[in-house]
């Protein structure tokens, strides 16, 4: 039986694992390759691992780093920052990535994701697409790029309409808004865009408890649950402790609710 994935969320920061809140002020956590190693022991899902260098500056991805993950890495791995090529796509997964992560790109280019999902599969491209409401008296969300530092306007659930379209194989809907601050999902902003496709979706931003993962997949089912505060802080204080909590690790009490 399909069962919800649980993925960790690295954001890579002038080589360094970092957290962010709201996309600001990125407070360094430790090296990300040992940080892989602990994962490596914990029987995570699959991990997703952001360069948010890369991202805002749309520079190119740093291999070597990419490389050394890869290599490290004993689950599925996506990596995102800096793609905006079908080449970088292609030397990405050369690298042993299985997934590539396709935000800004996308947006600059809207044949990239139709063009790299040719080029090495579907399965392998995954659009994320950063969205925060802007409205006033009523919600309304806009998709922003280059780590959240530019909004361009466009309708998240319109994007992901177009991104499964061009043949995208998953989409990431990360909450700006709800970035670190571990207070529950922007569950408006998943049905959005659940209800706007069939592709698979993981969402992202905001998870901080057992209660959050459980209401997410309550309303949602078979989905994606991305998290990074929760993976890398212990206690009120947020102390620094890469971490996968049991009530995670033993599926048979989170995934009771789905397969009893």
């Amino acid at each position: 039986m399909l069962l919800p994935r649980i993925i960790p969320c690295l954001l890579i920061h002038r080589g360094g694992l970092v957290k962010t809140v709201k996309f600001q002020e990125p407070k360094y956590i430790g090296d990300p390759l040992n940080t892989v190693r602990i994962f490596n022991e914990k029987a995570v899902d699959e991990l997703l691992v952001v360069d948010i260098d890369a991202s805002r500056f749309g520079v190119e991805p740093n291999y070597s780093l990419i490389k050394a993950v890869a290599a490290e890495c004993r689950m599925p791995l996506c990596y995102a920052g800096g793609v905006n090529s079908v080449a970088v796509v292609e030397k990405i997964t050369s690298l042993g990535v299985e997934k590539v992560g396709i935000s800004s790109g996308f947006i600059n280019d809207s044949d990239l994701v139709a063009e790299s999902a040719c080029r090495v599969g579907s399965q392998s491209i995954v659009v994320i697409i950063d969205a925060q409401n802007t409205g006033k008296k009523k919600k309304k969300y806009e998709v922003f790029i280059r780590n959240g530092t530019e909004n361009t306007k466009q309708c998240p659930f319109a994007l992901a309409e177009r991104a499964q379209a061009s043949g995208a194989g998953e989409i990431v809907i990360n909450s700006i808004e709800c970035d670190g601050m571990m207070g529950g999902y922007d569950m408006d902003l998943i049905k959005g865009v659940r209800d706007a496709v069939c592709t698979p979706i993981t969402a992202l931003g905001g998870a901080g408890s057992y209660e959050d993962f459980r209401a997410l997949v309550d309303h949602f089912g078979i989905i994606g649950a991305g998290a990074g505060s929760l993976f890398v802080f212990k206690g009120k204080y947020k102390a620094v402790l890469i971490q996968y909590p049991d009530w995670i690790a033993k599926k048979n009490i989170f995934y009771g609710g789905l397969v009893g």
